[in-house]
């Protein structure tokens, strides 16, 4: 979306650096910006002794641990200092998490772009776990983050969802009064496939950040759950999981099972998705809308999610994608994707057809603009060029 719009506006980027990004990202960063600031900031990794100590240190606190561990007074200031010199017209504030960094006065108007219900993925979090005391955290995370995303969302002008049902949620339940829904995009020139990789009959791919944990619990599912039952039928199944930072358990069973191959992070996902039989999207947790759903449509994937993995998209059961809940459910659509190639490259097809329709970045960054550009006026600033 920012690349579409550095074609208008003049985009200035702030963010957190925990010094992990390589060379060429800030190089890549002229794509989609035209300056690029960033914070230094400590990140704590997953699972070390320090990661214990925030986790304790944050049952004193009434931030939940995932917005506290992204406060920065640093880049606090800095945004105060950039839009007290009056040179910005609007500031986005792109996710929940920085908003903790957002001055609550600001000289310019201000939007706050929403991709998730961050409070309904912790109540699914809670909903799903069994262990008593990671239960009574999780119930404690979801009412902290419950009462600060309410309070950040009604200190912006304007609140953009990535989808209608997550508008209506925030209306219903936060009070919000100015906010639009402004669907997700992909680029559908980039995402496409070739047609010269190696098709894998039996295998299917999920890709997605593994530090996130609606992955990591969709991945515990479906290896758990789901994985037996289609090899009970397709014996030689194997699954790609395509993503950064797995998780130790998973690294440790890909070592056990040869038939699960965990990548890391890649370059390019898109060879592991063209060569798969099916892409697998087994959440159940999350909130917003996948975007990932979106890439392997483009791609001509045929898709088997569950329904919250498919949540505010506008696809169709059975004509763009297959949806299913239970593990018995899930693993014979995979099967059926898998045994019927035909059909599978059907829905693939059709899938294709409709992202590349509707959901080109392009149509998605002018809908974005139009937002912010009403959000200016009902400010009654100066016009000028719009930049972030």
């Amino acid at each position: 979306m920012l690349k579409e719009l550095k074609r208008s506006c003049k985009i200035t980027y702030i963010t957190l650096d925990d010094g992990t990004a390589d060379s060429e990202a800030r190089e890549l960063a002229s794509e989609y910006c035209h300056e690029l600031v960033c914070i230094p900031h400590e990140r704590r990794e997953k699972f070390t002794t320090g990661f214990y100590v925030d986790l304790m240190l944050n049952m004193a606190s009434p931030l939940p641990y995932a917005i506290k561990k992204y406060q920065s007074e640093s880049m606090r200031h800095e945004i105060s200092a950039r839009t007290g010199r009056g040179a910005s017209e609007i500031v986005v504030c792109d996710f929940l998490a920085p908003a903790v960094n957002v001055p609550s006065e600001l000289n310019c108007p201000s939007v706050l772009f929403q991709h998730n219900v961050e409070a309904m993925i912790w109540k699914r979090h809670y909903e799903v776990q069994s262990n008593s005391a990671k239960k009574a955290y999780l119930l404690r995370q979801w009412r902290k983050m419950t009462s600060f995303e309410a309070k950040a969302c009604s200190r912006f002008d304007c609140v953009v969802a990535v989808s209608r049902d997550d508008r209506e949620f925030m209306q219903r339940e936060y009070g919000v009064k100015t906010i639009y829904d402004v669907p997700t995009g992909v680029d559908t020139s980039f995402f496409r496939p070739n047609g010269h990789t190696n098709h894998r009959p039996n295998n299917l791919v999920f890709t997605g950040s593994m530090d996130w944990l609606p992955n990591e619990d969709a991945i515990r599912f479906f290896t758990q759950d789901i994985m037996p039952l289609i090899r009970a039928r397709v014996p030689d199944v194997t699954l790609t999981v395509v993503g950064r930072d797995p998780y130790p358990g998973l690294v440790e069973l890909a070592k056990r099972d040869p038939s699960i191959e965990v990548t890391g992070r890649v370059d390019d996902v898109r060879p592991f998705i063209e060569r798969a039989a099916a892409y697998i999207v087994p959440l159940r947790i999350g909130g917003g809308t996948r975007l990932k759903i979106f890439e392997a449509m483009a791609m001509e994937k045929a898709i088997v999610s569950t329904n919250i993995g498919a949540e505010g998209l506008p696809v169709v059961d059975g004509q763009d994608i297959l949806l299913a809940d239970n593990p018995a459910a899930f693993a014979e659509a995979v099967v059926k994707l898998i045994k019927q190639e035909g059909f599978a490259n059907e829905v693939g097809k059709r899938a294709a057809a409709k992202v590349r329709k509707e959901f080109g970045w392009d149509k998605v960054a002018e809908s974005f603009a139009s937002v912010c550009e009403r959000t200016v006026a009902e400010r009654q600033l100066p016009t000028k060029a719009m930049e972030f």
